[in-house]
């Protein structure tokens, strides 16, 4: 018996011993830190203090060999131990520990790729980095009035205009200013819209003269019911008449100023495939007198007159893409005074046709194209009635992102004041590419040509090119660069113009 309660106490002692041990060795429980944390768990839920420290008396648990019995604590594969944490679900209570032997200049939560992640692998639809996404200078905050947004911007800039013809060159330096603004309703049904610009070229010393410009555009969209929508527009526009052009005043030094007003209303409906439009039109043009160089003014208000039009356009859908297109339309045109100063009747009736294709392929490319057949037969029968084939579009293109192609085509035909010359025929192409070199730098190049078909004389063509560069200094302020020549061949003698200007731009 006696032998035997000797074992029993020494066993008694051996197990006192152990816990004893283990109670070294083992940490409070509550506070251990794995060596693998979640990067979804915050630092107090982890058991870490605000600034990345073990937080309770268990931070200095087991000092002394800890190093070496969990290795080093930034490469866990060292981990001296038998099992590898990384293939159980619960690492082992000493990797545990070996937090507090991370140097304070390490950061504790180093991100662990065999950890699950609140990060989805593939966020989707999640946004470019803001340094590669491009940066639109023309795209302010604008202004919130009620229920319109206004975004004005005002331009300021220095010019050079120099013009060679018939060996003679002329120098001019002007100031422009130009104030712009669009006013946009933010409607759930309808929608408003308001475009304006008006520009003021003044010249730097001499005599001072100004050119001015101004252009308004609105149009009211009615979303009416069953797939029809109706549109309500209005326009001015003043501009002064160019030397160049064929109805100009000879030997003026300054030329009339056309002001010129439009209204109209159209009607679009959707019936399955099939899209019809109607539409109806209102323009009036008034002209001012022209100043000629012994201080006198011309009148030139034989000239204003009143055009109704009206076009009727029927399309079919093969597909959401791609909308083939017929459109038939005429119109009448009424002088004020009956016969010009010449005698001759200019009031005339045009008629017109035409077949093109409407489509949209998402942003890469979209716009519409039309050819076409067009008459104007005049009041007076001493005048020859004026026709000719048409072309008519525009068209948008984008190659790649932060890059678009522009081409617009326009044909008109014009009424002349040269006696008994009825008009002639004038096709405008202007072609621009714009790239956006840099995120806050974008870069245009533009060019264009004129040809105006005369039905009893030369024909004469004008060509534009031109570059220019926008730096968008902040998301208020633009600076601007243009480089623009034009070159005029004619019968009389060619005309070489080359423009260049510097400029900033406030918006709001």
């Amino acid at each position: 018996m006696d032998k035997q309660g000797g074992r029993q106490a020494s066993r008694r002692r051996a197990l006192a011993l152990l816990l004893a041990c283990s109670a070294l060795a083992v940490p409070a429980p509550g506070t251990a830190q794995s060596v693998y944390p979640s990067s979804r768990g915050s630092d107090r839920e982890a058991g870490l203090a605000p600034g990345g420290q073990m937080s309770g008396p268990a931070t200095l648990a087991a000092p002394g060999n800890m190093q070496s019995i969990v290795g080093d604590p930034l490469d866990p594969g060292e981990t001296t131990g038998s099992i590898d944490p990384r293939t159980v679900g619960d690492p082992p209570l000493l990797s545990d520990t070996s937090a507090n032997t991370t140097p304070v200049n390490d950061p504790p939560y180093a991100e662990d790729l065999n950890q699950f992640s609140d990060l989805p692998l593939d966020p989707g639809a999640e946004g470019i980095d803001a340094g590669e996404a491009p940066v639109l200078p023309g795209d302010p905050t604008g202004v919130r009035l009620g229920t319109f947004m206004l975004r004005p911007s005002i331009s300021q800039s220095i010019n050079r205009e120099t013009i060679r013809s018939d060996g003679t060159k002329t120098t001019r330096d002007y100031l422009g200013t130009t104030i712009r603004g669009t006013l946009n309703s933010d409607w759930s049904r309808h929608e408003l819209s308001v475009a304006g610009e008006g520009t003021l070229e003044r010249d730097i010393g001499g005599r001072g003269e100004t050119e001015p410009a101004a252009r308004i555009d609105a149009n009211l969209r009615l979303d009416l019911a069953d797939e029809t929508i109706a549109n309500i527009t209005g326009g001015y526009t003043f501009e002064r008449e160019d030397n160049d052009d064929p109805n100009a005043v000879g030997g003026a030094t300054a030329q009339s100023g056309v002001h010129q007003f439009d209204s109209g209303v159209t009607v679009e409906r959707d019936a399955g495939l099939i899209r019809g439009l109607a539409g109806l039109g209102v323009s009036r043009e008034i002209y001012t007198d022209a100043k000629l160089e012994d201080g006198s003014k011309l009148s030139l208000s034989e000239r204003d007159r009143t055009t109704v039009d009206g076009r009727l356009r029927l399309g079919y859908e093969l597909s959401p893409a791609l909308i083939p297109f017929v459109e038939v339309g005429g119109g009448r045109t009424f002088y004020d005074e009956t016969r010009d100063s010449a005698g001759y009747e200019r009031s005339s009736w045009t008629y017109a046709a035409r077949a093109g294709v409407e489509f949209d392929l998402s942003e890469k490319l979209r716009g519409e194209l039309a050819a076409g057949y067009e008459r104007v037969d005049y009041d007076d029968g001493r005048l020859d009635a004026l026709d000719a084939l048409t072309f008519d579009g525009r068209t948008t293109w984008s190659p790649q992102r932060g890059t678009d192609v522009e081409l617009a085509l326009r044909t008109t035909l014009q009424d002349s004041t040269a006696p008994g010359a009825s008009g002639w025929v004038e096709y405008d192409l202007v072609a621009t590419l714009a790239h956006q070199m840099r995120h806050n730098l974008v870069g245009r190049l533009t060019g264009g040509a004129t040809l105006r078909d005369f039905p009893d004389a030369d024909n004469e063509t004008v060509w534009v090119a031109g570059t220019g560069l926008t730096w968008n200094i902040n998301r208020y302020l633009d600076l601007t660069g243009d480089v623009e020549y034009e070159r005029n061949k004619r019968t009389g003698g060619d005309t070489d113009t080359f423009r260049a200007g510097l400029g900033l731009t406030l918006r709001k």
